[in-house]
């Protein structure tokens, strides 16, 4: 597929068939209610996408029949999507993926949105990533900001402040879940210690 844009819908589209088939209209409406900041993805980029995944064999189509009831004539059954055993695959490969990518802003919205899928370890490195990504910018800003301040309006100067903000807040945001990840980390080889040792106990 494409760039980096295509490779964020291909997740997507595997990602929330992965829970269940759909046809393509209640797929995209899926990704706006899922996705939020790609309300982007419309027919023009879904139904390529599609077509591409079925030229790979990661998904395939079927026309569902209502028992006892032929299909209308003149009329085509909405074309329902489901995944493949070489899409579901695919699937956990891409979720494996950590590199940048993954945090980048086109990127890191759609991997969140399937952290529930996605293993321990890797959660933490994306998040990380993306703490570090966010803190260079932070510190870009204010190098701008600084160097620029005076020359700036008072309005101009309340949007970078505004967009700083907004920067600072998705930070903390991540320093919560990162050490919520790292709790829960910590915790489970306690568990199966625990687990074990009632095992043998018994």
């Amino acid at each position: 597929m494409g760039g980096p844009r295509s490779g964020v819908l291909e997740l997507a589209v595997l990602g929330l068939l992965h829970d269940t088939p759909m046809h393509g209209y209640e797929l995209r409406k899926r990704l706006n209610a899922l996705l939020g900041a790609f309300r982007a993805f419309g027919y023009g980029s879904l139904y390529p996408c599609l077509k591409d995944l079925l030229a790979q064999g990661l998904i395939a189509e079927e026309q569902p029949r209502v028992a006892g009831k032929p299909p209308l004539a003149g009329r085509r059954s909405k074309i329902v999507y489901r995944l493949t055993a070489e899409g579901k695959e695919r699937l956990q490969q891409l979720l494996a993926e950590p590199g940048p990518a993954a945090w980048e802003d086109d990127g890191f919205g759609v991997r969140f949105a399937f952290f529930g899928q996605t293993r321990a370890d890797i959660r933490l490195r994306i998040l990380e990533g993306r703490r570090t990504r966010l803190e260079e910018r932070l510190d870009g800003v204010r190098a701008a900001m600084a160097r620029t301040r005076e020359r700036l309006d008072s309005y101009t100067l309340e949007l970078h402040r505004h967009g700083l903000e907004s920067v600072e807040r998705e930070v903390r945001w991540l320093n919560e879940l990162i050490a919520s990840e790292r709790q829960s980390g910590a915790r489970q080889p306690e568990e199966d210690n625990n687990t074990s040792a009632g095992d043998s106990a018994s």
